[in-house]
């Protein structure tokens, strides 16, 4: 292999870079893991956010993260598309909704936590609604026919 073939964008990019990037795509991942079992705080972009960071800084960790059961399916599928399906995006802000209600209703004498709780959660139902929305996943597409 010739070293313009090897010399690709991501070693192309300044070290400090690279290592900047796996952190903010590590940090990114931990808070999709975390946005499973915490109200309010939404997975996919997230888990999108970590995808974007190792695909610019290491191929390893992208690949590793493609193959993935719980995110490959969830990068492939934004790689494809570029948005998420409607039944998906009404489900992600249902459950914030179900979610940070409880968590509201658990705070009931912690005003300052409620607060907390409900600017994170705008937040995050800011970030999942801006995402691009489309009718139908390609999978029920498939189902239908």
């Amino acid at each position: 292999m010739s070293d313009d073939a090897r010399e690709t964008r991501q070693e192309r990019a300044p070290i400090w870079l690279r290592w900047l990037l796996i952190a903010i795509g590590i940090f990114s991942l931990g808070l999709g893991m975390l946005g499973v079992v915490l109200p309010g705080l939404p997975t996919t972009p997230f888990v999108l956010l970590a995808g974007a960071c190792f695909v610019r800084a290491s191929p390893t960790l992208h690949s590793w993260l493609l193959q993935t059961t719980w995110a490959g399916p969830m990068l492939k599928d934004w790689s494809d598309h570029r948005s998420l399906p409607r039944r998906t995006k009404r489900l992600a802000l249902a459950t914030m909704a179900t979610t940070i209600s409880i968590s509201l209703w658990i705070l009931h004498d912690n005003l300052h936590l409620q607060i907390v709780v409900l600017i994170a959660a705008l937040i995050g139902a800011w970030v999942v609604w801006r995402i691009p929305t489309r009718e139908t996943s390609e999978s029920n597409q498939i189902k239908q026919k």
